[in-house]
C-alpha cells in the first residue's frame, strides 16, 4: 500500500532511485553488447528495445494520475515529469538508433521508408508528437503557457495510441506483447473517459 504523504525529502529519495532504475535498460544494452548478447541481428535488438521502453514509460506516465486518485498519494504526481522525459529519451534513442545504426544517415531512404511503411509513419508522428511536450516540461515553461500548457500535453493521450499502433504494425507473428500494450492503454484511456461523463453529469 502507497502511504499518501511523503515529506519533500522522501519524495526526492525515491525520485533519485526511481531515476536509476529508470537507466537499468540503457546499462543492459552496453551489458550485452560487451557480451555480445545482442542475438543474431544486434541493430533491430537494439532499435526495438529502445522503442519498447519509451511506450512503456509513457504508458507509466500515464498511470501516475489513475493511481494517485485511487490511492490518496498525491506526492505520485511528482514523478510523472520524469517519468515522460525517460519516455523521450527512449524514443529519442530509439529513433536515433533507426537512422544511425539502421540506415547511416541516408536520408533519402529514410524519407522514403516513412512514405511507404505504416509503421514507420505512425512512429515517427508519435515521436514528433513528444518533442514539444518534453520542450515544454519545465516549470518556467508551464508557468509562461498556463493554460494551454494543459492544452499541449493532452497530445500525450494521441502519442500513446501511435505508439502501440506502431508496435502492433511492427510486428509481424507473435502479437502478444502488443496486444497487452493496447489493453493497458485501453484501460487507462477508459478509466479517464468515465471520469469525464462523470464530471459532465455532475454539472
Amino acid at each position: 500500500m502507497l502511504p499518501t504523504t511523503l515529506t519533500p525529502a522522501a519524495v526526492s529519495r525515491v525520485k533519485a532511485i526511481l531515476f536509476c532504475i529508470a537507466l537499468i535498460p540503457l546499462l543492459r544494452l552496453f551489458v550485452f553488447g560487451f557480451l555480445d548478447m545482442l542475438g543474431a541481428n544486434p541493430i533491430e535488438f537494439v532499435i526495438r528495445s529502445f522503442g519498447t521502453w519509451a511506450l512503456t514509460f509513457l504508458l507509466i506516465t500515464l498511470t501516475v494520475t489513475p493511481l494517485r486518485k485511487f490511492t490518496g498519494a498525491n506526492w505520485l504526481v511528482q514523478l510523472r515529469r520524469m517519468f515522460g522525459l525517460y519516455a523521450f529519451f527512449y524514443a529519442l534513442m530509439h529513433m536515433l538508433s533507426y537512422v544511425w545504426l539502421d540506415q547511416w544517415f541516408d536520408w533519402a531512404e529514410i524519407g522514403k521508408n516513412i512514405a511507404k511503411h505504416p509503421f514507420i509513419i505512425a512512429g515517427f508522428s508519435s515521436f514528433v508528437l513528444l518533442i514539444p511536450l518534453a520542450a515544454t516540461s519545465t516549470n518556467a515553461m508551464m508557468k509562461h503557457m498556463k493554460r494551454n500548457w494543459q492544452k499541449l500535453h493532452y497530445l500525450v493521450y494521441p502519442i500513446a495510441m501511435l505508439g502501440v499502433l506502431h508496435y502492433f504494425w511492427l510486428v509481424k507473428k507473435d502479437i502478444t506483447q502488443p496486444v497487452i500494450y493496447a489493453v493497458i492503454l485501453t484501460i487507462l484511456l477508459g478509466i479517464r473517459v468515465v471520469w469525464r461523463l462523470q464530471q459532465n453529469a455532475a454539472k
